[in-house]
């Protein structure tokens, strides 16, 4: 099992968005929810320490990390003595992590979880830092009046920025829907009421409403 402290490493040069204190707040929830459900712990939190290793950097961009992040794992765990079962579980877990690919799903119960904790961490007033900050560093603003074309599709008008409000629209109101197991669906519903309700607001301070 990679320490703490040895994964830590793994994260020095993440952007702030991912760095290792998402990675600490994915874990305890997963530990939370894996305890509850009855989750194999050991691959649940192998995934979790490994889930954003490859791909957190600025310049490596995100769009393949799950697959890569899970490549770097099968290395890490083969160098520790695994077995290869449990590799390929772990490595399972990984793939099936990112919202923005559903290409392979979770089909255990570890990867649902990983999945729940790491979507989770995008809810709640953790959620509104974050989502707030990754629109900072891509130069979006954190509020802006999204166009009926966007609101009836999910695509922007041309020129039309990609506000945090954008992206709550487009991603964070749907992902307690996503939550499978009855702990993370608990989790998901307070803090989808919390985030919602946060942008409700920062929607009308930003049009002078209150």
């Amino acid at each position: 099992m990679p320490s703490i402290d040895r994964a830590r490493a793994w994260y020095v040069d993440a952007d702030p968005i991912h760095a290792f204190d998402h990675v600490l707040r994915v874990l305890a929830l997963a530990e939370r929810i894996g305890k509850a459900e009855g989750a194999d712990l050991e691959i649940l939190r192998a995934a979790v320490l490994l889930h954003d290793v490859s791909g957190s950097f600025p310049a490596g961009g995100r769009t393949g990390h799950h697959r890569s992040s899970a490549e770097f794992a099968r290395e890490v765990l083969q160098q520790e003595g695994w077995p290869q079962d449990r590799i390929a579980a772990v490595m399972h877990c990984i793939r099936a992590h990112r919202f923005r690919d559903r290409s392979e799903p979770p089909a255990t119960l570890e990867a649902q979880i990983l999945f729940e904790a790491d979507k989770l961490d995008v809810l709640g007033a953790i959620g509104a830092a974050r989502t707030i900050g990754y629109s900072a560093l891509d130069g979006q603003p954190a509020y802006a009046e999204p166009s009926e074309r966007f609101r009836a599709t999910g695509e922007e008008e041309p020129g039309e920025p990609h506000s945090a409000y954008h992206e709550f629209l487009f991603k964070l109101s749907r992902v307690k829907d996503l939550m499978q197991t009855p702990t993370a669906k608990a989790l998901a519903e307070a803090r989808h009421a919390y985030l919602a309700e946060f942008f409700d607001r920062l929607g009308a301070e930003a049009r002078g409403e209150r």
